[in-house]
């Protein structure tokens, strides 16, 4: 079963992300099809615009936390101590190109959030061009309360500073109300009318020949390149890598494996374990 799917609708390729039994959650898979999807639709002379979307329930939940976290294996996010960084980061950075085709990519690429862009799929999300919310879904980065940095460090640059703070001193999740709000998405709408909005705006773009929306988007990216996007990303991927080998990092993992993910993620989330201390908090201390 392909984790992406690829069609072409006259002018418009369709990217779906195709896990929709997890939500569509990365694992080592996911993003090397979603790199090639991305080439794919930039050879065809015949594509203008790119959506991008999600099968099922929601966009993406970020990566797989059953196999990455709650498995008792080792695997390539969790090394054996002591741990190699750079084997850490060939791996990460390898994911976070394939994420960034989607910036990179000659064809404008429209994103569609249903449900959630959480974690690693909001990095996902934020490395398209224009996302498009519904207003109950949910987008946020919460690993960075424990065992994760965003790699692609799209927040920063969507933001500014002090909101891209706020979002990920936190790692709170906020709707898509929220998003359009701040800044971070370009427009959020109902649920029931989302496609509607999605198709509307990717017509509009397809009527544009290729050559000026390929312009217009090296022109505006280059402003963001200038910025230092690239070196930003390396000591984002670099420190996601320290984040899951830090004594936090492994109690996490290790927390996850003896209670599974979702009571480990609960805890984090909700502020109610100690990971310095390995140990719920006794908030009488």
């Amino acid at each position: 079963m392909p984790r992406v799917l690829y069609e072409r609708d006259g002018r418009i390729a369709r990217i779906t992300l195709n896990r929709p039994e997890v939500m569509n959650a990365i694992d080592n898979e996911l993003p090397a099809e979603l790199e090639a999807a991305v080439e794919r639709a930039n050879a065809d002379d015949k594509t203008h615009v790119i959506v991008l979307a999600g099968a099922g329930k929601a966009f993406c939940a970020g990566y797989d936390l059953t196999y990455y976290a709650q498995a008792t294996c080792i695997n390539t996010i969790t090394q054996k101590m002591p741990w190699d960084p750079m084997k850490d980061y060939a791996f990460m950075m390898k994911n976070t190109e394939r994420f960034m085709s989607l910036f990179r990519s000659h064809r404008p690429v429209i994103c569609k959030v249903h449900g959630y862009a959480v974690a690693g799929g909001s990095d996902i999300a934020l490395c398209c061009d224009l996302v498009m919310m519904a207003e109950d879904a949910q987008i946020g980065y919460m690993p960075a309360r424990v065992w994760g940095c965003p790699t692609t460090a799209m927040w920063v640059y969507r933001l500014g500073p002090e909101r891209a703070k706020r979002m990920l001193l936190t790692g709170d999740k906020i709707d898509g109300f929220e998003a359009e709000r701040i800044g971070l998405v370009l427009k959020a709408v109902p649920a029931a009318t989302l496609d509607e909005e999605v198709e509307r705006l990717a017509e509009r773009l397809a009527s544009v020949p290729v050559n000026q929306l390929m312009m217009q988007k090296l022109m505006i990216n280059q402003a963001l390149e200038n910025m230092g996007l690239r070196s930003t990303q390396m000591l984002a991927t670099i420190f996601d890598g320290i984040t899951r080998h830090s004594p936090e990092g492994l109690a996490f993992k290790h927390r996850a494996e003896a209670v599974g993910w979702k009571q480990a993620v609960n805890e984090r989330d909700l502020g109610t374990y100690d990971w310095t201390a390995d140990k719920p908090i006794n908030r009488a201390e």
